[in-house]
């Protein structure tokens, strides 16, 4: 494919050839926030069920650009249809999203014991980590996008392809280090310290712990609050039998993130953060060894007459001051100028891109007067993905 002068240099992304491919059922695009990456997500989505393919797109994302653009009042943690989509023979849409807490229950529900998941469920402890402990939103975004393959699997007819828009910045990648993270949490000593009278559950057993342990236990009741403590305890051992469970979910989902079927999207725009960041996700994901399909390169400038220089345009403004009656084209040549040194800005830094990461293949999209809040906008982004 041919490349424009932003990408000059680099190889290009088939994004269509990608989007046909069947072997290919999970695409994940990450990048730095404010770079259009939830666009991307939805064009994305769109174009391959307008080519045939039967797609759910998920949003991890808290703001609801997903559902703005695409025509929703609302999303929720259950796929809904796309109105107005218009797949070809066979296609479909849906889009999604991510409802950390409610996600948390239906793993709960799912792997526990009715009388153990009302334990869980109702506790509180439990009902704060769902909610806003580090890491949980990762964990689950893991959880769920497991839930929808494993559905695509058993029902052919649901999905062949799932797109993840992922958080914003670098926590875009949190989601490799959560199920880690939460399990180091709950198997740290700090945790099976507290858990362990609940875990035994006897009166005389605690009143040996208050011996042995007084300092401690002295300590983290002061810290934490005696209700607190004893919540954590009554957690933790109602989750002992559960957990091992999350574990294994977490490690598939990570082979899945690793297999030939996943393709990663780096989304960037041609400023020099956003690159920063676009190279972070290539080292980190080889680091990973998981799959990258390239770079997104969005809201690039471009120039309709690019054989006129800034230089040029801004010498012939000049002349034209000293004549009256040309203000008028005289700030026009002033709007090119600076047009022109913005592109050449922004090749020089897709240039350092492209020579940090010479087999990264890029499409790159055009800067739009707007934002896109419609299915025609979202499918003119489509277009320029694969042309570009």
């Amino acid at each position: 494919m041919a490349t424009s002068g932003t990408t000059r240099g680099a190889p290009g992304l088939d994004v269509d050839g990608m989007l046909d491919d069947p072997g290919i059922r999970v695409i994940v695009c990450c990048g730095a926030g404010g770079v259009g990456k939830t666009t991307t997500a939805a064009a994305l989505g769109l174009r391959a069920a307008e080519r045939g393919r039967r797609v759910v797109v998920l949003t991890i994302d808290p703001a609801r650009r997903l559902a703005q653009s695409m025509g929703l009042r609302e999303l929720d943690n259950t796929p809904q249809p796309v109105p107005g989509a218009d797949p070809a023979g066979g296609g479909s849409l849906d889009a999604m999203m991510l409802d950390m807490k409610r996600t948390f229950d239906e793993v709960i529900e799912a792997h526990a014991s009715p009388d153990k998941a009302e334990q869980i469920l109702t506790n509180p402890f439990y009902q704060a980590l769902s909610s806003s402990f580090a890491g949980t939103q990762e964990y689950m975004a893991m959880e769920k996008l497991g839930q929808l393959r494993a559905r695509a699997d058993a029902d052919p007819a649901s999905w062949d392809l799932i797109v993840v828009d992922t958080p914003p910045s670098r926590s875009a990648l949190d989601f490799l280090d959560a199920p880690q993270r939460l399990g180091s949490f709950l198997d740290g000593r700090l945790i099976r310290l507290i858990a362990a009278p609940a875990k035994v559950g006897g009166r005389a057993y605690l009143k040996v712990v208050s011996v042995a342990m007084n300092g401690a236990t002295g300590a983290l009741s002061k810290l934490l609050g005696g209700q607190i403590l004893l919540d954590l305890q009554a957690f933790v051992a109602a989750l002992d039998t559960v957990f091992g469970g999350f574990r294994e979910r977490a490690d598939r989902t990570y082979q899945l993130l690793q297999a030939e079927g996943t393709a990663f999207l780096v989304v960037a725009a041609p400023a020099p953060d956003a690159l920063r960041e676009a190279s972070y996700f290539v080292e980190r994901l080889a680091q990973e060894r998981m799959p990258l399909a390239g770079l997104v390169l969005n809201r690039v400038t471009t120039a309709h007459a690019a054989e006129l220089s800034a230089g040029r345009a801004l010498d012939a403004a000049e002349d034209l001051d000293d004549d009256d009656g040309h203000a008028l084209a005289a700030g026009l040549l002033r709007l090119h100028a600076d047009r022109m040194q913005r592109r050449e800005r922004e090749q020089t830094l897709a240039a350092r891109f492209t020579g940090a990461h010479p087999a990264v293949r890029i499409a790159q999209v055009p800067a739009r007067p707007s934002d896109v809040h419609d299915l025609d906008g979202l499918r003119d982004i489509g277009v320029s993905l694969s042309t570009g």
